[in-house]
């Protein structure tokens, strides 16, 4: 439904970090085409209770279990080999 009410916006990211890796895939199926990235620092989340902490091989592993292909993109969303 994402697709369908927000066509006008290109890109959609899944919030893992504060809803958990299992919702970020659950949003990949609901048409999320971003799964975020891996958190350097964070402070404000973990501020409020929130700790999820994942590698770059589990955001990898979380988005080929969800039935996707990983890929790397820079800040303006172009696609990196």
């Amino acid at each position: 439904l994402s697709r369908i009410f927000l066509d006008n916006i290109d890109n959609i990211q899944s919030s893992w970090v504060t809803q958990g890796p299992e919702i970020g895939q659950v949003a990949l199926k609901y048409g999320a085409n971003d799964f975020g990235s891996v958190m350097m620092e964070e402070n404000v989340v973990s501020a409020a209770g929130t700790t999820f902490c994942l590698n770059a091989v589990q955001i990898e592993s979380l988005i080929r279990d969800a039935g996707y292909e990983p890929r790397r993109r820079n800040n303006s969303y172009e696609l990196l080999n």
